[in-house]
Order: C-alpha cells, then structure tokens, then sequence
C-alpha cells in the first residue's frame, strides 16, 4: 500500500485520485475496540487495532461518527462537528489516531452528519430563542396547518410525522428522523458556508474523506407541498412500513442537492479529499447522477444489497444494474452498521459464510470501490446485544 500523502501536503490535482482501486473498511467506533473498560467503544482502541485492518489488504478506513452527542441516534445527531464525545476520547486522541492510520498506509474518511443536527447543538438552542433569533432560520420551521396540526403529511423514518411543534413560538420545525434531530435548511447561504468552514477543519486535521450520511435528503420542496401516498397506512405497521406508504417527492431526492455538492467538491479538492454520500434510494440511476459527472460526490453507497437475502438469480442483476448506472462510481456494500449481516441474512453458519465471501469477491471484481464491515472478514453472524 502506498502511505498517504501529509496531511500539510494536498495532493496534486494532476495526479490521479487516491481511491482508485482500492478497499475500504467501516469502523463503527462504539463497538469495535474499547480501550478503557467502560463497555463503550473509543478512538484509542481504534487506534490500537488499525495493524490488524492494514493487514487485510483494505486501503482506507471510514469511522462513524464521534462528535459531542446526547446520543439518541448513536452519535448521528451531533452537537458540535468540531469535537470528540467524551465517550470516544478527545481531539489528541483523534490526531494519534490518524496518525496511525497514515503510519500504516490508510486514508481516513470520517462520518459527516449534514442533515440534521442534534436538538442540543447551539444553533438549534440558539433558534429556539424565536423567530427573530440569529439562527432561527438555520432550521426550517413553519406555520400549523388550518386545523393546528403539522403543516403537511410528511412522515419521519423513526415513525410519527416529521414536524414537532415549538410552544414558544406556536411554529413547527421539520425533523426527517427522531424529534431530537432537527433538519437544516440548506436553502439558507448561512448553512452552506458554515459546513464549508467544518469540511475545512477536517481537511486541515488530516482528514482524507467525507462519509455524508443522507446525502439524499438535504434540500426539500420550497413550498413544502404533502407527498402523495399511494398505499393506505394500516394499524400495526411499523416506521419503515408507514414510510414506504409514501412517494417522497418533495421530502427528499431534490435536485438541488447536486448543487450542494458539487460546491462541497470544489471546498475539499485543494486537499485530495473524498466524498462519499450515502443515497438510499434503490433506483440505479437516481443513485448514479449524485456522482457520474465527477463533479459533485466521488462516489455513492448503493444501500440495496445490504437488505437482500440470498437470492442468485436476483441479486447478481441487482449488482449488474448499479454497475452499469455508474461503473467507477459506486462504494459497495453488503454489510453496514443498519443492516443484519449478510452472513445470517445467507443463511447463517458455514453456508452463510461461504455465500458472503462469494458476493463480496464478486464485488471486488466491478468497478468503484468495495468496503468491508468490521468483522465481515471473520464471517460475523448478527449479534445478540443487551
């Protein structure tokens, strides 16, 4: 493996890009190594433990996110983009990490969380002070509909609608996820130059790659009309159910997005840096205009293998349709931090092994880059967790 280049040294733009080719690996910080006892997973038992990654052969790593968080959705609402939850160590901790990393020949892409903040992050308290507040409109906030209600049928991955109302202003604020995460307003400059200046701080940090949870869901429909619902929500269906109810025209998968983007690539170029967003739509080709250009994301996690079970007629078409939408463009995956593992998803035990290595190989044989879930490489079944 190559040794990245210094952090204090960009890459050439006329050179080719570093992800060419390579493997890559998913750390999910809480679980991978706990360097202290406290049954929490930490930055110095990552540290400690990158020989064994480098030693497989993979080339990169991407780590979930360890921000300062109340942790209502397992770091993925954070409270400041510039720091390091106490559970997870500190900022000397972050930089000895890195610097092991590149020791052994890694590039390191850490978890970015731009849809939405934690309820706790300064803007959002900030906004909650009302409509005249700095950073009011930093969050997108609207009138009750005529009955009182939630201004339109939006509904939240997490279950319940996506609007929560704030007594002190009588407003509502949208939230895509828990209440706890309030969505921003990527319509506002304000929000734009602000995660310019964090992409920044990262890049100047050593950092070599950008991880962009919901990249798909940033900008929303201006007027914030209802998205049409084609399938009746019944009693008894769970989130995931009731969500799938809906055609998220107006929620998610705008087109303004790209434009988000393809800035983000112009802030991160001067440092060789990477993006990779996480699109989770199953449509190749809505997946594929994120980064087939070259000029917004470098590349896109095609999510749908991760929920397939074994199926060889079908999942072989499934890979060959993402290939063909953006053959350089795509990190594949069939296992994630969300999903059950693909080895009890194939069956389980010595056959579910066999099939997981099988589908990964194959993925390592197309174009874009393929990346290994921690512990995928020992043939992990799922867990039973406390």
């Amino acid at each position: 493996m190559t040794p990245p280049t210094s952090p204090s040294a960009p890459s050439s733009p006329a050179s080719a890009p570093w992800w060419r080719g390579t493997v890559g690996y998913e750390i999910y910080v809480r679980s991978f190594a706990d360097s202290t006892g406290d049954g929490t997973g930490d930055l110095a038992g990552v540290a400690a433990h990158l020989d064994h990654v480098a030693y497989l052969g993979t080339d990169s790593i991407w780590i979930t996110p360890f921000y300062p968080s109340p942790g209502f959705d397992h770091g993925y609402d954070v409270s400041d983009y510039r720091g390091v939850d106490p559970i997870h160590g500190d900022l000397d901790d972050f930089d000895r990490m890195r610097e092991r990393a590149h020791d052994l020949g890694l590039r390191l892409i850490v978890d970015i969380v731009p849809n939405h903040t934690s309820s706790a992050h300064p803007w959002f308290v900030g906004a909650l002070e009302g409509p005249e507040a700095p950073t009011r409109d930093y969050y997108l906030w609207r009138d009750p509909a005529p009955d009182g209600g939630p201004p339109n049928n939006w509904v939240s991955h997490f279950g319940g609608p996506a609007w929560s109302l704030d007594p002190g202003s009588g407003q509502y604020y949208c939230h895509l996820f828990l209440p706890e995460q309030p969505d921003l307003n990527w319509r506002n400059p304000a929000v734009a130059d602000e995660f310019d200046d964090i992409l920044r701080y990262w890049c100047e940090r050593g950092v070599d790659g950008f991880r962009i949870d919901v990249a798909h869901g940033l900008v929303k429909h201006p007027d914030f009309p209802d998205n049409p619902q084609p399938r009746p929500v019944e009693p008894g269906m769970g989130p995931r159910q009731v969500f799938d109810c809906f055609d998220h025209l107006y929620d998610l998968e705008q087109d303004d997005n790209l434009e988000v983007y393809r800035r983000w690539n112009r802030v991160v170029a001067p440092y060789g840096a990477m993006l990779i967003g996480e699109v989770a739509t199953s449509e190749p080709r809505r997946v594929a205009r994120y980064s087939s250009d070259g000029d917004a994301l470098h590349s896109v996690f095609y999510l749908r293998p991760t929920r397939e079970p074994w199926d060889p007629d079908e999942l072989p078409e499934i890979l060959r349709a993402m290939h063909d939408a953006c053959p350089e463009g795509v990190s594949w995956v069939i296992d994630c931090h969300d999903q059950s593992r693909s080895v009890s998803r194939y069956g389980g035990g010595e056959r579910g092994r066999r099939r997981s290595l099988a589908v990964f190989t194959l993925l390592t044989a197309l174009g874009g880059t393929p990346y290994l879930y921690q512990g995928e490489e020992l043939g992990l079944e799922d867990g039973i967790v406390d």
